[in-house]
């Protein structure tokens, strides 16, 4: 059609709904990433955030990897705020000073930040060194036996419930806890299965006994502030799932023991 008024009216439409797009995209930045970077909270020794290939030096992890791809969609750049543990990490993102993680989301976390739907779920299991008393699920409730866990991680809560006899010993990271095991100050290890296949590595004749305790379901976590981002963080993660990029990110960091949940519709 040659009429001008017409061409008019169709370049007004246009260029409208490339101001709304821009609009929307400086809402998402301003909602996820307020400082003009996405603070991307992570802590070494799990798949789940961030490990480190020894022969390579290269660096991956389902957050450290999902906080660049968001990052990169967002337009926006990239802050990794390292830290001891997840509950480190869970504390600096209801101070405001991160603002993204992935992490187990449980009822005690959710208050004091969000979760989107879940990510991936991972078996929980135990890791039982060379020379270990236990060599069964049955051997462990029993007195002398200790117990290692991630101090403030969602073992200690639930082991501390769940085994009358045995001791609880909590350690402050995963490199600790590894230490503690080659040391014989503890006789078996438990949290995700993804932090014990890493573990395993590092020790030699240590073994996952069969079976699990539960699963933890992996979910993005951001500052409670953050709320009105969560449905962009949705469509985010249906795609990255259904796109195949998650299954692809998690044999990138390594991360063994979990399953993909379907995507969100």
């Amino acid at each position: 059609m040659n009429n001008p008024s017409f061409r008019l009216f169709v370049s007004s439409i246009a260029m409208l709904g490339l101001g709304v797009f821009a609009a929307m995209a400086g809402g998402e930045k301003e909602l996820l990433a307020p400082t003009g970077s996405l603070r991307v909270g992570v802590y070494q020794g799990s798949p789940t955030s961030m490990v480190t290939d020894p022969r390579t030096g290269q660096t991956h992890g389902l957050t450290h990897d999902l906080g660049e791809e968001l990052a990169r969609r967002l337009g926006v750049g990239i802050e990794y705020v390292t830290l001891p543990r997840i509950a480190d990490v869970i504390d600096a993102i209801k101070a405001g000073r991160v603002d993204f993680t992935v992490s187990n989301a449980t009822p005690a976390r959710a208050q004091d930040v969000d979760f989107s739907q879940t990510l991936i779920s991972i078996e929980l299991g135990y890791l039982v060194p060379r020379g270990s008393p236990v060599t069964r699920v049955d051997d462990i409730d029993r007195p002398g036996v200790r117990i290692g866990v991630t101090k403030g991680g969602t073992s200690e809560r639930t082991l501390s419930a769940k085994f009358k006899n045995a001791t609880i010993v909590p350690a402050e990271s995963v490199k600790l806890a590894i230490e503690m095991l080659e040391r014989g100050e503890l006789d078996v290890y438990a949290t995700n299965k993804a932090i014990l296949f890493e573990m395993s590595d590092a020790l030699a004749g240590a073994q996952i006994l069969e079976g699990n305790w539960g699963f933890e379901h992996m979910a993005i976590a951001i500052p409670k502030q953050h709320i009105a981002g969560m449905e962009t963080l949705k469509a985010f993660i249906g795609d990255v799932q259904s796109s195949g990029l998650l299954a692809k990110l998690q044999q990138q960091a390594g991360l063994r023991g979990a399953v993909i949940e379907t995507p969100a519709k």
